[in-house]
């Protein structure tokens, strides 16, 4: 393809070399580089790809896009500078795969907690109402029923647009993707067309990274400034942050909320562990989902649906028989009537969801159990208040290891026991190993008492150290419960 075509939609400051210089591959990653490919120099957190131009050009690179033209040039190379180079990928990618955005119902779904549970909603909602239709989430990727493995929220433009065109090959009409914070500020969409975007809510999360909660917001902010006017912005306006996000989008303004009138409105009408007992929309309708936070992902997939033109009696239907994302409050009961719960919750407010849905469920005389951590090489501010969370909504709680990563496991519990009051330290137990502390927590449980193993949900690893060791709470859980009947 000629790199003129593919420059389409960038802003250039400068060009030196051919215009029409042919490109067989793109590449942000100096490794990747083949004969015919067109190098990007994204200035990225830890290295600056600026540094590795000449080593890409040896390697065959004929086309490098920078935001700072080098010193030495070499003729038969073609150099293209840029403001953004990230910026750059994202719409060269775009164009290099054909525009697949365009071709496809693309709808994004963006917050701290719920955007996995309401992307894979939608996924399966509109599998149901009988379209070919993508996935792009935290747990998978998915076109109709083949999967493949995420390894990222939001892939980087490359693989992300190289997706989205297979998605178009496979015949989909729909594609729903997570977007994340991350994937916002990095340009990760840059050049693609979304004809919606939904809002969750936001929590404290990622400050590690967007070091204020003020960047945090506005890096969820931006995907829906950037909304083009035939697109539509659904919003949660319970969420005191809600309306925030639609306060410079061009796209069609929509709510959705269980407290605040809204355009799509639901009331909880009886919620246990079986499911979520719901009026929508003047409809009563019974789901195999459980918690308030879960009425809100229904509630957004429904207005989503309506908002694609779908019919609503179809889509209440499909989605009362849905269960939801892996990982999302899975639910089993031992022989003893012990019941376990394994969630993805790794936020103080997506713990405090999870655990005040089973107070509100819980009939009063058992114990709610929790096993909780905290991720290595993360946001160190949560920490303390994941464990006073945790502490204030259980009987007993097990502050244990999640992904180290390569962090010290037992710093990380030292830095949650921080958030342990003096009153709560009775009922708190550290357990570094998390089979052990799993384990541990099902023998103390008796009959009717609930567990929460929360933090790692969908994930079948611990990461230590760099690598990635096989383990699943589910599995773990399950094999403990089963040890005790």
């Amino acid at each position: 393809m000629q790199l003129q075509d593919l420059l389409y939609g960038v802003a250039i400051k400068s060009l030196v070399g051919k215009p029409d210089a042919e490109v067989n591959a793109l590449a942000f990653d100096s490794r990747q580089v083949k004969s015919g490919t067109l190098f990007f120099a994204v200035v990225g957190t830890v290295t600056d790809g600026h540094q590795y131009i000449l080593q890409t050009i040896e390697a065959g690179a004929n086309v490098i896009v920078c935001e700072q033209m080098p010193a030495e040039i070499n003729e038969n190379v073609t150099y293209v500078e840029v403001d953004n180079s990230s910026v750059a990928l994202g719409i060269v990618a775009s164009n290099f795969y054909g525009n697949p955005s365009n071709k496809i119902n693309l709808v994004g779904v963006t917050g701290t907690n719920g955007k996995t549970t309401i992307a894979t909603l939608l996924f399966q909602l509109f599998r149901g109402l009988g379209y070919n239709v993508g996935l792009i989430s935290t747990v998978q990727n998915q076109i109709n029923e083949e999967v493949i493995p995420a390894t990222h929220t939001t892939p980087n433009p490359i693989a992300l647009n190289a997706l989205l065109k297979n998605m178009v090959d496979a015949g989909c009409e729909y594609a729903f993707m997570e977007v994340s914070s991350h994937a916002v500020v990095q340009h990760r969409i840059a050049g693609l067309t979304f004809v919606g975007g939904i809002f969750s809510n936001i929590t404290h999360d990622h400050l590690d990274f967007h070091k204020t909660f003020d960047s945090y917001l506005k890096a969820k902010k931006e995907f829906f400034d950037n909304l083009p006017k035939n697109a539509f912005a659904l919003t949660n306006a319970d969420d005191k942050n809600g309306m925030v996000m639609l306060q410079n989008t061009k796209a069609n303004k929509k709510t959705y909320a269980l407290k605040q009138m809204a355009d799509f409105k639901a009331k909880i009408i009886e919620n246990k562990f079986s499911g979520l007992n719901l009026n929508i929309d003047d409809m009563d309708v019974f789901f195999k989902m459980v918690g308030s936070f879960n009425a809100y992902n229904l509630l957004a997939a429904y207005g989503t649906a309506i908002l694609l033109q779908q019919d609503k009696l179809q889509t209440l239907t499909i989605l009362s028989s849905l269960a939801g994302a892996e990982g999302r409050f899975d639910y089993m009961v031992s022989k003893e009537g012990v019941i376990g719960i394994v969630d993805y919750a790794h936020t103080p407010d997506a713990v405090q969801n999870v655990l005040s849905t089973v107070a509100n469920i819980r009939k009063g005389t058992e114990q709610v159990i929790t096993v909780i951590g905290c991720g290595g090489d993360r946001d160190k501010t949560k920490r303390p208040i994941m464990a006073q969370v945790a502490c204030d909504w259980s009987d007993k709680v097990i502050l244990t290891s999640d992904n180290p990563r390569t962090e010290e496991p037992q710093t990380i519990i030292t830095e949650m026991e921080q958030g342990v009051s003096p009153t709560n330290r009775r009922k708190t137990l550290s357990i570094l190993d998390r089979k052990e502390a799993i384990k541990t927590a099902c023998h103390i449980a008796q009959p009717g008492d609930i567990i929460l193993v929360a933090g790692k949900g969908h994930e079948k690893y611990q990461e230590i150290n760099g690598v990635r060791h096989h383990f699943d709470d589910k599995e773990v859980l399950t094999e403990q419960l089963n040890a005790i009947s």
